[in-house]
């Protein structure tokens, strides 16, 4: 307190006209009042506010290092997660390939087993048409030999009524002939 008794009684001396007037006052000389004044509030400042400030910057430290460890802690988390999520991935990226691999294979084995049915397939179809080919083919040989065996037996009686026809003796010799060739006798 006696430093502000000091401080209030050399402003009184410095400014006569204000002291006569009995009142305090401040000093407007910039080089002398500057310092005195900053002395002043610097001093006022540290002598109330430090048990005000002081708490406030408590407060702001412990939140900021409450701030930092939580921080930290979703950092470490964070990790974690990030880990455990690279890590489902590989996984899935390894099963991703494991499917592929199967969805190959089945559908070269597919491919293949579907290749051979259409040979077998084709073959039958070639087989089919061989022996539709060949059966019509010997339809149209029997046909044939029918045929000719019908001219042939048609122009072997029309001979056989012109060379036997009116010749009995001719046709007696012929019958004989027929049953001594099956056995028997005449």
């Amino acid at each position: 307190m006696g430093m502000f008794n000091w401080l209030a009684s050399a402003g009184m001396t410095g400014f006569p006209q204000l002291a006569e007037a009995g009142g305090y006052s401040l000093n407007f000389d910039i080089l002398e009042a500057n310092i005195v004044n900053l002395v002043i509030v610097i001093g006022l400042l540290i002598y109330l506010g430090r048990g005000f400030l002081g708490d406030a910057l408590v407060k702001r430290r412990e939140a900021i290092e409450t701030a930092i460890a939580d921080a930290e802690a979703n950092q470490k988390e964070a990790a974690a997660t990030l880990a455990e999520e690279q890590e489902k991935l590989a996984q899935a990226q390894a099963e991703a390939k494991k499917i592929l691999a199967n969805a190959q294979t089945n559908a070269t084995k597919a491919k293949e087993q579907i290749l051979a049915e259409a040979k077998k397939e084709i073959q039958r179809i070639k087989d089919a048409g061989s022996q539709d080919t060949s059966a019509s083919q010997e339809r149209a040989i029997a046909e044939i030999q029918q045929r000719v065996t019908a001219m042939a037996l048609e122009k072997v009686e029309a001979d056989l009524k012109n060379q036997l026809g009116n010749n009995e003796s001719a046709q007696r010799k012929l019958v004989d002939q027929s049953i001594a060739l099956l056995g028997g006798n005449s």
